[in-house]
């Protein structure tokens, strides 16, 4: 049976610009999930567990709003504030899977699309190390390609980069290839460049031993190489800045299109 769901393995990058050049490169994965096959991964092998532990895992406390099997509902009722009726979307995550019990996903992307397959919203869901995390829900038009969009930063996600910032997200679509693009501007102009690019693989039991094999312990390295390289931009001189704590722990913000930045 031909799944949406997918593994995209690919590269982070990211690169400062100011007020130290900084840049970071690492080969990561990324699980492309559709909710609607959620019940057959489970049964897909026993590499993967679904709300269940596995060598690798996805639970869906670890986004949204954080209940337990109520994903799909959450994602539906973020669409329906921000005005958005596709009736049931279809709606596909790429995020890191949990391996061995542990997962950091500093960004979950979800595309939302309607009966003929065409992206209509698009949810950014960033989380910090302090366990906030801050949703961003955009429409995305009716098309099939490339999505622009841009939006004010809410959550504190960094030491090192102010509040006062802009986000631009360029978004490639899942297909053979997916690509999500992040600038971020401050008063001065662009502060930073991140990107995600991955090649899809067919989701199986071979290819997740295959992961396991060629990126072990990818999660526990994620946030291993967020410290790492924050001790390399103190080093540099880039001042610290104090967290500011959300008024929330889980917060949504629907941007209308008059509100992007």
């Amino acid at each position: 049976m031909s799944m949406q769901s997918a593994i995209y393995a690919g590269h982070v990058v990211h690169s400062r610009l100011r007020p130290r050049q900084h840049k970071l490169h690492y080969r990561v994965f990324c699980l492309l999930l559709d909710l609607d096959e959620l019940p057959a991964l489970a049964r897909l092998t026993r590499l993967f567990g679904i709300n269940a532990r596995g060598v690798f895992s996805f639970w869906e406390k670890d986004h949204g709003d954080g209940r337990a099997g109520g994903l799909r509902h959450w994602v539906e009722a973020q669409l329906g504030a921000a005005g958005i009726d596709m009736g049931r979307p279809k709606i596909r995550m790429l995020c890191y899977p949990r391996m061995f019990g542990y997962v950091f996903n500093p960004l979950t992307v979800y595309f939302c699309s309607d009966a003929s397959g065409t992206t209509r919203a698009i949810l950014y869901e960033v989380c910090n190390t302090f366990g906030e995390r801050h949703t961003y829900v955009i429409r995305a038009g009716e098309h099939d390609g490339a999505v622009e969009h841009s939006c004010a930063k809410q959550l504190y996600v960094s030491p090192f980069m102010p509040m006062e910032c802009d986000y631009h997200f360029h978004i490639e679509p899942p297909a053979k290839r997916v690509v999500v693009s992040i600038n971020e501007t401050d008063a001065e102009g662009l502060l930073l460049r991140a990107s995600f690019s991955g090649d899809r693989q067919e989701l199986n039991g071979r290819a997740l031993f295959r992961a396991l094999i060629s990126y072990p312990l990818m999660t526990v390295k994620i946030i291993g190489a967020i410290h790492w390289e924050a001790l390399r931009l103190w080093r540099k001189g880039v001042p610290l800045l104090r967290h500011s704590p959300a008024a929330t722990r889980i917060a949504t913000t629907v941007v209308r299109e008059r509100e992007e930045a």
